[in-house]
């Protein structure tokens, strides 16, 4: 009784105002900084008065708790067994940054059955009505529903080093999702850039790529210099962007998220208001 009340208070929102920008941030593969760079854009965001909240839906691996040095008592994957309400699992940090871990056996639920699936599109519709910026942190994989998210997410950022399997990697998914959604918008950062002259050379490979094989515009966003303080600050479990931020690494991603923030906004207002249509779209087409 009390999920279905939720349910119909949550479906019951007032459908003036505008919906937040809904955000992918993936990678190709591990390890290359993916969740890292979402903790610390959250940040730059909130920065600018932005309402944030980071969705951690890496499966199986989710770390974003970690990052932020919390130990939240409730998932995603409570809310979506349907123990918990969607406020219930929404976490805080002391900046104001609210965040939504994952949970073991996330990877078991991520097959939605219709009751999972309705559960989940309420709580998207929820936060698409309450922040200016929900920012999905995906896992490296992809799984077949994963990728039906990221179709219906507007906007993805693709992380990438110079790493020759990290570029291709990178490549191998945004291909992926660019045949199932040729309109898709990609923005590229490159993480962990060594030498300042050269730092461009993953993500302009990725740009070329794109370009000369699938015709598809995509734009970069920057790169991230390799510091000592991302180390020191992932020990400490808090994010450069506010321990370090006079350092250059946080100085350049707080240019790109004044770029992100304001670039081409009134296409982007446009297609962000079928994010959850177009997600009951594509798994209704999955389960005929």
């Amino acid at each position: 009784m009390r999920d279905q009340a939720e349910s119909l208070r949550l479906k019951m929102l007032a459908s003036s105002g505008e919906l937040a920008r809904t955000i992918a941030v993936v990678s190709g593969k591990g390890g290359v900084g993916k969740s890292n760079f979402s903790t610390n854009f959250a940040h730059a965001l909130l920065k600018q008065g932005k309402k944030v909240v980071i969705v951690d839906m890496d499966i199986g691996m989710g770390n974003i708790h970690i990052l932020l040095g919390k130990s939240p008592q409730h998932s995603l994957m409570d809310y979506l067994i349907g123990t918990e309400g969607i406020n219930s699992i929404i976490n805080q940090t002391e900046e104001g940054l609210d965040f939504i871990s994952g949970g073991s056996g996330l990877e078991a639920i991520m097959e939605w059955s219709d009751d999972t699936f309705e559960r989940l599109t309420v709580a998207f519709e929820h936060l698409q009505r309450t922040y200016d910026f929900v920012l999905f942190d995906m896992g490296a994989g992809a799984t077949k529903r994963v990728i039906e998210l990221l179709i219906a997410i507007d906007e993805i950022i693709v992380i990438s080093t110079n790493e020759p399997t990290s570029i291709t990697d990178a490549y191998s998914m945004m291909k992926f999702i660019f045949m199932k959604d040729p309109d898709k918008s990609f923005y590229l950062v490159g993480n962990r850039v060594t030498k300042a002259n050269g730092g461009n050379d993953a993500v302009l490979r990725l740009q070329f790529a794109m370009k000369k094989f699938l015709q598809k515009e995509t734009t970069i966003l920057g790169f991230l210099p390799e510091e000592t303080v991302v180390q020191k600050s992932v020990i400490a479990q808090t994010p450069y962007f506010l321990t370090h931020p006079n350092a250059l690494i946080s100085k350049r991603l707080l240019t790109m998220t004044e770029v992100f923030t304001n670039f081409n906004r009134k296409q982007e207002n446009q297609k962000r208001l079928g994010f959850i249509g177009t997600l009951k779209n594509i798994f209704t087409r999955g389960r005929d």
